[in-house]
């Protein structure tokens, strides 16, 4: 059964990526998001089975890989309760992305390259997280890796899709140079890199040392950072999470795919896979923490003052991503997992929503120009509301809650119950992110579904009609004037006059009711499972290092520690509904006032452009000259043109000696003879 969970999706793109239009798109889209259901529906009873208790981790052999002195890789497909929490999640949401795209890029003429594309990106994803050794993880890794630049690169007519694709290439390449480094390291130390045997030995190096870079310092401190620095690549967090907005360039069932279940929720996989390493230095687990505790806030900050409705949700990403890390930084992967759960859920739902926005206004992206959609596409609408009421945690204890309510507020929960310094600032940070995220989040919902319509007639329709593959309209304006003043449009400009917006065809429609369902039950159905001490240490034994202690001591905290993410919640919308429905003059006002603030978030705290200075200036700098002086002034210069240079006066110098006239060779015959006999006499 795992055998065909895993390679059904790879069987299918390479029926759709060769066959392409050979066998036309029907049948490259029925081949594809056939494999996925199939793989899915193969999925959910792996996951049962854990859940109730009635399976054991086990490992399937494929084939040996590579067998070269201490080195054995065999290619293997380890089941646990690990394996089976993401296979559920990468299958659910990508046979839903794949019906989704069915609607979403019908006009497409390159329809059965992306759906080969997306089934490759699920293979790749199925072989990381049944991954045995690490080798074959990183096969999985650089496999999403690769996928994800052609996804993101998929409209290649647009330059800045190429260099988003590039961009997101590039810069987890630097992340996954340190995975590959502690994954070496790993080997050197451990002399495998078989996962369980690594797991297993590595409590005994607590308080070794190795040498590095001229100093000793702590093995498995260096080690686990190392690996770590693959998962802030992988995982977009702060210093490397540059790629992640602009990887908004590629379609939107794209940027639910990547941004929702599979590539960057791997570090948070990996992390948690690797948690017994991890356990065994604090200094390594205090890290993780503050990674995720400041991408958390770093990107909630951004996130309220991005005007482009994917933009909100990336950042957004950015951010739960942020308290994944916190969680499994303060010991509770459990809560980590869980809320990876969760999230695949109702961020893939806001991202397919929000795609179901832009189809229905021609591809505009700017929220300033959305306004009184509710009553236009009413089935989107809902769907994102109900996205809204899981990411913002809404729910009542011991009655009902949505998806983040039991799996965010877990992990602000532990990360007070951890009683560290770092704990401690996780939890501050947490907190505060939470008002963020409410606030950035029913400011997204306000703009887009309530209020007049800034749509009809709007210039920027007109343009996105035909821009058919959704720009990004970043024109660097202030965010909040247009709404906040009211600019409504009182005529229709030429070609777009009687311009409606529509709801989503079917196929778009039955995928976002599906993510509600998980978006408004999820969390309130399995949290006993991943989280209660008793039933969590059973479902994630032997998976996780699952801490018991710290989820009995999440149920023993201050009453107003636990309800500190409810009350955040409750301030941040109160904010965006007096913002943008009941005084809508405030926004102006406030962007007027904290001018200079406003424009640290908007350019998202410069990242961009100090990294465009550091490191892309001195790179073209070195390019040119290495091009100029080196290549050509040098090489080229003394090298290939400077032999073919003498070469040719050389042959000039031949050609004219050949006169063809008798008395010329007899000269030049005497002259050599005297010569000899010269050099003959001398010698």
């Amino acid at each position: 059964m795992i055998t065909a969970i895993v390679f059904l999706p790879l069987l299918a793109a390479i029926v759709a990526g060769l066959g392409n239009r050979m066998i036309g798109n029907v049948a490259a889209k029925t081949v594809t998001t056939g494999a996925l259901f199939i793989s899915c529906a193969l999925s959910w009873p792996v996951f049962i089975d854990f859940m109730t208790g009635g399976a054991t981790a086990h490992v399937v052999p494929v084939l040996t890989f590579i067998q070269s002195g201490d080195l054995a890789v065999d290619w293997a497909l380890r089941v646990d309760t690990l394996t089976a929490v993401m296979l559920v999640v990468v299958t659910s949401v990508s046979s839903l992305v794949h019906l989704y795209s069915w609607g979403y890029m019908a006009e497409d003429p390159s329809q059965p390259r992306f759906f080969a594309y997306l089934s490759l990106f699920t293979f790749a994803m199925l072989m990381l997280v049944t991954s045995d050794s690490l080798v074959q993880m990183f096969f999985g890794w650089e496999g999403v890796g690769l996928a994800s630049y052609l996804l993101i690169g998929f409209w290649y007519q647009k330059p800045s899709a190429n260099a988003a694709a590039i961009k997101a290439f590039v810069v987890n390449r630097v992340g996954d140079f340190g995975f590959s480094l502690g994954i070496f390291g790993t080997f050197l130390v451990f002399g495998t890199v078989s996962i369980p045997e690594i797991l297993a030995a590595a409590p005994g190096y607590a308080g070794a040392s190795i040498g590095f870079l001229g100093h000793r310092v702590d093995l498995m401190t260096l080690l686990c950072l190392l690996l770590f620095v693959g998962a802030m690549g992988k995982s977009a967090q702060l210093g490397l999470h540059t790629w992640l907005p602009d990887a908004m360039e590629g379609p939107t069932p794209v940027s639910a795919l990547i941004h929702a279940a599979t590539m960057v929720t791997a570090g948070v996989f990996m992390v948690c896979r690797l948690s017994p390493m991890f356990e065994v230095s604090q200094t390594a687990m205090h890290v993780v923490t503050y990674v995720g505790a400041a991408t958390a806030f770093f990107a909630a900050t951004v996130g309220t003052t991005q005007t482009d409705i994917k933009r909100v949700i990336a950042y957004s990403t950015c951010s739960q991503l942020g308290y994944m890390f916190m969680a499994a930084g303060v010991g509770a992967y459990g809560a980590a997992m869980f809320h990876l759960f969760t999230h695949a859920f109702f961020k893939a739902l806001l991202f397919l929503g929000a795609g179901s926005v832009i189809h229905a206004m021609h591809h505009e992206q700017d929220m300033r120009h959305y306004g009184g959609l509710r009553k236009h596409i009413p089935i989107t609408y809902w769907a994102m509301m109900a996205g809204t009421l899981a990411i913002t945690g809404v729910g009542i204890a011991g009655i009902f809650g949505f998806a983040g309510f039991y799996s965010k507020d877990a992990i602000i929960e532990a990360a007070f119950a951890n009683g560290s310094t770092s704990g401690g600032v996780a939890f501050a940070i947490a907190v505060f992110a939470a008002l963020l995220t409410s606030f950035y989040s029913w400011r997204l919902v306000f703009l887009t579904f309530f209020g007049k319509p800034r749509w009809a007639g709007s210039e920027h329709i007109q343009h996105a009609v035909h821009d058919a593959h959704g720009h990004d309209h970043d024109h660097g304006h202030d965010a909040h004037d247009h709404e906040a003043h009211g600019h409504d449009h009182g005529h229709a400009d030429e070609g777009t006059a009687g311009y409606h917006p529509h709801e989503s065809p079917l196929t778009m429609l039955v995928p976002l009711i599906v993510l509600s369902v998980g978006a408004v039950l999820a969390g309130w159905f399995f949290a006993p499972h991943f989280l209660d001490p008793e039933h969590g240490a059973a479902f994630w034994a032997g998976s996780i290092a699952f801490d018991e202690h710290l989820m009995h001591a999440m149920h023993g905290i201050p009453e107003l520690a636990k309800l500190s993410a409810t009350i955040v919640m409750v301030i941040g919308f109160l904010i965006a509904l007096w913002a943008y429905v009941l005084d809508r003059t405030i926004p102006a006002r406030f962007t007027a006032q904290f001018r200079v603030l406003y424009d640290f978030l908007l350019h998202k705290w410069y990242f961009d452009e100090l990294y465009h200075y550091l490191f892309v200036v001195p790179a073209f700098w070195l390019g040119r000259f290495f091009w100029k002086k080196g290549d050509q002034g040098t090489i080229d210069r003394f090298g290939p043109n400077g032999i073919a240079a003498v070469a040719v006066r050389a042959g000039s110098a031949a050609r004219a000696a050949q006169s063809g006239y008798l008395y010329t060779y007899a000269l030049v015959m005497l002259l050599g003879l005297a010569a000899a006999a010269t050099w003959a006499m001398v010698g």
